[in-house]
């Protein structure tokens, strides 16, 4: 049997503080699912189909790592996977805290399922889509945050904007 986790997220866009935490998880679980879903509280720059792309294209190399669509509860779809575990990415306290909220809820409805959290490499602590966004739509230089082909999507879509 396959030791499957999810990795959930908007991946609006992938970093490479995401891609830091799946080539780590890469060596612990023989099958990664990368979940790609909305998130209701964030309107996406790029839409689900794009984030796809993006994320297949950056984890080419790594052979065991899927890239999906989901919607509704991650909990659900990891274990519609056969998933045994949902994989967080954690940066700073304040993501501790929501995180432990959320596989806290996650137990609860299905406890066969484990909640994994994973510290980002320090080199990213301070990294997430939305600075990258930012920084991107202000004319910065986002090419040591995100893929090579990553940023190029960044300036296409901030030019045509």
């Amino acid at each position: 049997m396959l030791r499957t986790v999810i990795c959930p997220g908007s991946f609006d866009p992938v970093t490479n503080g995401h891609l830091d935490i799946l080539e780590r998880t890469s060596v612990l679980f023989d099958r990664i699912i990368v979940a790609v879903g909305g998130n209701p509280y964030k309107e996406p720059l790029f839409s689900i189909a794009e984030r796809i792309q993006m994320i297949r294209e950056a984890t080419r190399h790594l052979s065991n790592v899927e890239v999906e669509a989901f919607e509704g509860l991650t909990v659900n779809y990891a274990k519609e996977k056969g998933a045994i575990a949902i994989l967080r990415g954690l940066r700073v306290n304040s993501d501790f805290e929501y995180e432990f909220m959320m596989a806290s809820m996650n137990r609860k409805l299905e406890p066969k399922i484990e909640n994994i959290f994973m510290m980002t490499s320090n080199a990213y602590a301070y990294l997430s889509s939305s600075a990258v966004k930012e920084v991107a739509s202000l004319g910065g230089d986002v090419t040591d945050l995100v893929p090579e082909h990553v940023a190029v999507k960044l300036n296409e879509k901030f030019t045509k904007i």
